[in-house]
């Protein structure tokens, strides 16, 4: 299988030949709360902090933003990856509209208090054009997502998913994807191969839900190059407690590539 050509987020190589990142949710309302998480996460050492900032009370001023992101990279020594879930692909509902969303977005780039944002593919193509070059011009990494909480499309559409991230322009693709059955599960696998096959940039593909727990676990095999953990809190169904995960992870490990199941993983 062709190895992806990484990008490196805070010294760690994304893709290539490397384990999957270990990434958990931040979801506080608050600071405080934030604070909360992070004093809970930090010492289990992900390898990525995603601030879910739609559970944010004050996404619309950027200094808070701002100023809480600088914080949370200082009080973890963990690099932060941003993002702003929309209702319709499973996030909060907002106090702001998109026009503002592009703002706090370009503000904590031109901070570059952040090493890495999320944004959806159903977003304006120029919107994603716009965000594409203020992350560029401040070297924060840019992933392009597309997720569905309904189903499993089909192989075509999960191609099409890869593909179109690609040709936006993204540092990396993500598909997540509820499966109804082990076919679901084992399409968004295959659909992951065939992407790592065709592109060079990293991927993440997830299945959602009790079902997908394979893709998390196992995903890197095929292709996905991080995968997500519960550290306290949960931000998408089907999540594994990071001590779980890291202990599958170890074991999977051990078989496919030989290496001492107790080897630490993801510090």
């Amino acid at each position: 299988m062709k190895a992806s050509i990484p990008i490196l987020i805070g010294g760690r190589p994304l893709g290539g030949d490397a384990m999957p990142a270990i990434i958990t949710p931040l979801v506080g309302r608050t600071r405080a709360m934030i604070f909360e998480e992070v004093a809970a996460i930090a010492p289990k050492k992900p390898n990525l902090l995603e601030w879910r900032i739609d559970f944010f009370e004050a996404i619309g001023d950027h200094q808070a933003v701002i100023d809480t992101a600088l914080a949370i990279r200082q009080a973890a020594s963990i690099p932060v990856l941003l993002t702003r879930r929309s209702v319709a692909e499973g996030g909060q509902s907002l106090a702001i509209d998109e026009a503002a969303v592009m703002a706090m977005y370009t503000a904590a780039c031109q901070a570059k208090c952040i090493e890495l944002i999320d944004y959806e593919l159903s977003s304006a193509p120029a919107d994603i054009e716009a965000l594409r070059k203020v992350s560029r011009a401040n070297g924060i990494g840019m992933i392009l997502s597309y997720h569905n909480f309904q189903m499993t499309p089909d192989a075509s559409t999960l191609d099409e998913k890869f593909a179109a991230a690609v040709r936006l322009g993204a540092d990396v693709a993500k598909v997540a994807v509820m499966p109804h059955n082990d076919r679901d599960v084992l399409e968004l696998l295959a659909a992951t191969r065939r992407a790592r096959e065709k592109h060079d940039l990293p991927l993440i593909s997830i299945a959602m839900g009790g079902l997908g727990a394979l893709s998390r676990i196992a995903g890197w095999i095929y292709g996905s190059s991080a995968t997500f953990a519960i550290g306290q809190g949960c931000s998408a169904p089907g999540q594994i407690a990071i001590e779980d995960l890291r202990t599958a992870l170890s074991i999977i490990r051990h078989a496919v590539l030989g290496e001492s199941p107790g080897t630490p993983f993801g510090s």
